[in-house]
């Protein structure tokens, strides 16, 4: 497995009236499918197309990815129009999906683990957990998620519980579309998404 940029939770040690209550958390349910998505595709391995096809529909259900490309993108969303925005949502969404498709890409023993607290943020909910990696020293990273619907999906991921995605690919971006507007952020992220498709 390569250096993944987000991860997600399993339940451990927890007291069985924990355990129950923790469960019914959306937020927290929410991680959990993904942390078993991620671990079904590592532990299939395959080719990058194979993982991404599995992937796709994993990251969909977990993560707000609209609302995410317009965060990303951040004050210039508004000024573009809805082509723009479309275009900008599919490369956004076509590169998470490769960068986790190339960084997924096999099982080696990784496990997850979640902090039994789901904090609230607002109206959002931060979910605590970390990636255990056989012969490495764990990495934290939390997910904040907002509610979308019915369901609440991961808006933003900080690694180490202390560096922002999202405010990561907001810096990246800005020049990029300073520079070429729309059309070259679109260029951008095809581009990152295109090195990941070749693994």
């Amino acid at each position: 497995m390569r250096h993944p940029i987000l991860t997600l939770g399993l339940l451990l040690s927890l007291t069985p009236s924990i355990a129950s209550a923790q469960a019914v958390d959306p937020a927290r349910a929410t991680v959990q499918q993904l942390n078993d998505d991620l671990i079904r595709v590592m532990k299939a391995g395959g080719t990058v197309q194979t993982r991404t096809a599995a992937l796709g529909p994993a990251l969909d259900r977990a993560f707000d990815l609209p609302l995410m490309t317009r965060l990303a993108v951040g004050p210039a969303w508004t000024s573009l129009n809805a082509a723009d925005q479309q275009a900008l949502t599919r490369s956004f969404r076509r590169m998470t999906i490769s960068q986790y498709a190339r960084n997924f890409d096999s099982w080696s023993g990784e496990s997850f683990t979640m902090d039994p607290q789901v904090q609230q943020r607002g109206g959002d909910k931060l979910v605590r957990t970390t990636l255990n990696v056989p012969k490495q020293a764990p990495v934290a990273i939390s997910y904040r998620l907002r509610q979308s619907g019915n369901d609440w999906k991961i808006i933003d991921v900080f690694y180490r519980n202390a560096i922002s995605q999202i405010a990561t690919r907001r810096s990246d971006f800005a020049s990029v579309l300073q520079k070429g507007g729309a059309a070259s952020l679109v260029a951008h992220m095809d581009a990152i998404a295109a090195k990941g498709e070749k693994f």
